[in-house]
């Protein structure tokens, strides 16, 4: 059926109506083969989201206009695509490896355990929960100590990875002994390794001193560590050797480590019978 238009006016009204229609329908095509190229399509990919959040007074109330409706502040929040883009870079930074990436708190068996176990754990929760107050402190660090077989690595990586997927830290994994190997057989990449030991937020050393300390390693654990004691830069720390131990290697080193670590150290020592799960 043909349209009756009563005068220009009509003609000029109905070409506006069907231009709106399609200047909508554009837009609503655009915005779907635009968020389709989005990986994050809650973000469009620019790591945040504008959410409005109540505007309080000082006294928690919620402000409101002189026409009586609720105040608002737009405010930038991070997206959840960034902080698992963020995790991911932290996670390939810290050198963990993917089997190591499974161990979690929740799967840290205390069923049946001794005692000194279970004491360990509560030291690496305590440390979790405790560590945006004292990451700034002369005493910021963790030890666990004793026992092979114990758990300490489990624990203590179980700790890295809550750092860097719940805190956004960034920790750095450095084996002991395989650390050392890969080093000496690299001279060129010894001081970026250890430019990078002084400097992330977190140095997880794991195993330190197991199979003994040549004068070299003493020397760059030596450089490593008093930076980081200097700089009130935390550590997180297992071995084999107590304490006592640790001193009779270096005094100065040991000191050290105990000093930044003394509030949050378990020695787990004992029957290993006990103490080693794979003797269990």
């Amino acid at each position: 059926m043909t349209k009756r238009f009563s005068g220009i006016q009509d003609v000029l009204a109905d070409l506006q109506k069907k231009a709106a229609i399609q200047l909508q329908a554009a837009k609503s095509a655009d915005s779907g083969r635009e968020s389709q190229n989005y990986n994050c399509p809650n973000c469009r990919d620019k790591g945040f989201v504008i959410k409005n959040i109540p505007d309080l007074d000082e006294n928690g109330n919620q402000k409101t206009w002189p026409n009586g409706l609720p105040k608002f502040i737009e405010t930038l929040i991070d997206c959840e695509c960034y902080r698992k883009r963020q995790s991911a870079h932290l996670m390939k930074f810290s050198e963990i490896t993917e089997e190591f990436q499974k161990m979690t708190f929740s799967n840290f068996i205390l069923e049946g355990k001794h005692e000194l176990i279970h004491e360990a754990y509560q030291c690496a929760i305590d440390y979790y929960k405790d560590y945006d107050s004292i990451k700034d402190n002369r005493c910021n660090s963790i030890c666990l100590l004793g026992q092979p077989g114990s758990g300490k690595t489990h624990l203590l990586t179980a700790l890295s990875n809550n750092l860097i997927h719940k805190k956004q830290v960034s920790v750095l994994y450095f084996p002991f002994v395989e650390g050392f190997n890969d080093l000496k057989n690299d001279f060129d990449r010894l001081e970026e390794k250890l430019t990078k030991m002084k400097r992330v937020d977190v140095l997880f050393i794991d195993d330190l001193f197991k199979t003994g300390a040549t004068k070299f390693e003493i020397q760059q654990m030596y450089a490593v560590i008093n930076h980081r004691y200097l700089n009130h830069k935390p550590i997180m720390v297992s071995s084999e050797l107590n304490v006592d131990m640790l001193c009779d290697i270096d005094e100065a080193l040991g000191t050290r480590i105990y000093q930044m670590s003394k509030d949050y150290t378990v020695v787990l020592e004992g029957d290993r019978k006990l103490l080693n799960y794979r003797l269990a």
